[in-house]
């Protein structure tokens, strides 16, 4: 089994390239937002929850996919470094899927802030992902998380083996996915 962790800002195409990635491989995607919209609405007012069941959902989606006989699977997530937390988060995931003997690969994404500001109000993006769809109220998240966390790693941070960053600012998702197909021999 195959683990791909596709990471990066707000914006930066992590779904868009795991949809490419999933189409010319056997992989499955699982982009964050499939359990993010579930719950978004229903607990819009009551935050600990809300990311309670997401965890939780989350949590017996890996478990079980990781003891299935799937080729494998496309996660993606916005990772803010300079949160122990999501350090944790990834490396439980990581490690989870390890011990059942798949390999783990780490595909980093970064683009320029103009351009992703213009890819949060893409068709698709709005598409498969109702809570983007109110692009004021998407848009001020966007600013607020760029400003308060750090959503792309330093040069030398990521010591992973299987690990590549991409700058995709002028490369089609078509690309980044072949080249990361191609990278990790998917």
């Amino acid at each position: 089994m195959k683990l791909i962790i596709i990471f990066g800002p707000h914006a930066v195409g992590k779904m868009t390239v795991g949809q490419e990635l999933s189409k010319i491989t056997n992989l499955k995607l699982f982009h964050n937002h499939m359990t993010i919209d579930i719950v978004s609405d229903l607990f819009e007012n009551v935050p600990k929850e809300r990311s309670r069941l997401i965890n939780l959902f989350r949590k017996e989606i890996f478990e079980t996919f990781s003891n299935s006989e799937e080729y494998g699977m496309i996660f993606t997530y916005m990772w803010a470094f300079d949160r122990q937390e999501d350090w944790d988060y990834i490396n439980y995931i990581e490690e989870l899927f390890a011990t059942k003997g798949a390999e783990v690969y780490f595909v980093e994404l970064e683009a320029e802030y103009d351009l992703r500001i213009e890819r949060n109000k893409t068709e698709n993006r709005l598409l498969n992902k109702p809570t983007k769809r109110n692009l004021e109220k998407s848009e001020a998240l966007f600013r607020s998380l760029e400003m308060n966390y750090r959503l792309n790693s330093f040069e030398g941070e990521i010591t992973k083996t299987n690990y590549i960053k991409i700058n995709n600012t002028d490369l089609l998702p078509e690309k980044a996915a072949l080249i990361i197909k191609n990278r990790f021999s998917l």
